[in-house]
């Protein structure tokens, strides 16, 4: 182990391992807040181009380990058992300080049992989803986890009846949310025409949910335009989706969507109904206050689980905050095109139903907490380090 800093002393070393593009985001945002209160730590670990660009030391490519589903988990077995092996080994070898675990529960908990042996304190940032399923892992956490770091108020509440030493940071979106323009703003940037009403596909953010879902979304959009051919559609592409394929499939299916890549926030703001499948931009439509619904479908295998797994009443994240149903969810079965369009259509042909939902979304975004979720974070992580690094924090 190298030696630096003053009088020779060893750095401070934290291992960061984000295993999906969300936690890679939060990541390096978290290790952006840290080096504001401790400037000397360094950082090592497995993320993706965020974490990387933030100036962490990679060992494993998140890119490669992603999963959706069970097909994928067997798919991506040999990458995710190299990039555990190579970790295991760089705990073992640096002895970090923290190990700091984001999201990615099957591989991360995994990873907390080595760290565990290894005598290395481990903090978890956004919780695994054990509201949701196999609440078993909260046994496996208390013992294996120094902090949990939560991002909704009802995990706090949930992490503590069960014993976890737990902190309710707040959610980052809320800061990264707070830079999106105002919806005319986004609206003339995308050469939407005024006082045109706008539909926005959001078909997910890996390649499966996208395979899964487009011709789902888009033959939904179809509906809701010979219905209402006064509609535009708007379909919101992450940054590494093939934006061809994507067209193609739309012109193959007589859409006249514009695809946009790279600029979520501003096709969910400029929206005045969404069609989004399930996950986090669901919440960061409910931040910036956009009605929508939400649909997902599994394969099979990963649908039979799920069934016999999953112990919430709700699947979106506006609804689980807001512990009631507040936006439409067709899952499963219900996710074709025919009951997508016409939930679509009766919420934008009903001002009422859009302006309740906006006040329930505006609830939603109040239970967040407050801005500063980072900076509350990194304050918690700098208390788990060696006395020495407290300055600041």
């Amino acid at each position: 182990m190298s030696e630096s800093g003053a009088g020779g002393s060893a750095p401070v070393r934290i291992v960061m391992v984000a295993g999906e593009a969300s936690g890679d985001l939060h990541g390096a945002g978290l290790v952006e807040a840290l080096r504001r209160h401790a400037p000397a730590l360094e950082f090592s670990g497995m993320g993706g181009a965020r974490l990387r660009a933030a100036g962490v030391r990679l060992l494993a490519d998140a890119g490669e380990t992603a999963v959706v589903g069970v097909s994928e988990l067997w798919e991506k077995r040999r990458a995710l058992r190299a990039a555990l092996r190579a970790l295991r080994g760089h705990l073992a070898e640096a002895g970090p300080a923290l190990l700091v675990c984001i999201d990615f529960p099957d591989f991360n908990l995994l990873l907390a049992r080595t760290a565990r042996r290894l005598g290395i304190p481990v903090c978890y940032f956004i919780s695994p989803q054990v509201w949701a399923w196999r609440r078993g892992r909260l046994r496996t956490i208390r013992r294996l986890v120094r902090k949990m770091l939560v991002l909704f108020p009802f995990e706090e509440t949930l992490y503590r009846a069960a014993g976890v030493d737990v902190a309710f940071v707040g959610h980052p979106l809320l800061d990264i949310l707070a830079s999106v323009p105002p919806r005319e703003v986004c609206r003339r940037r995308l050469g939407v025409a005024a006082g045109a009403t706008v539909v926005g596909l959001l078909p997910g953010s890996r390649a499966a949910e996208i395979r899964r879902h487009l011709s789902l979304l888009l033959e939904a959009a179809a509906r809701v335009r010979a219905a209402e051919p006064g509609v535009a559609v708007l379909l919101g592409l992450g940054d590494t989706a093939d934006r061809a394929a994507v067209e193609a499939a739309a012109a193959r299916l007589g859409v006249p969507a514009q695809v946009v890549q790279g600029r979520t926030y501003e096709v969910l703001r400029a929206a005045d109904f969404l069609l989004a499948v399930s996950g986090t931009v669901t919440l960061e439509a409910a931040i910036l206050g956009t009605p929508m619904l939400i649909t997902y479908r599994l394969g099979p295998l990963s649908a039979w689980l799920a069934r016999r797994l999953i112990r919430v009443s709700f699947v979106g994240l506006p609804n689980l905050v807001a512990d009631r149903s507040i936006v439409p969810e067709l899952l499963q079965n219900d996710a074709a095109p025919g009951p997508l369009a016409a939930t679509a259509l009766e919420i934008l042909r009903s001002p009422a139903r859009q302006e309740a939902m906006r006040v329930a979304l505006a609830d939603v975004r109040r239970r967040l907490g407050e801005p500063g979720a980072l900076d509350r974070a990194a304050r918690e992580i700098v208390r788990l380090l060696p006395a020495a690094q407290h300055r600041g924090a």
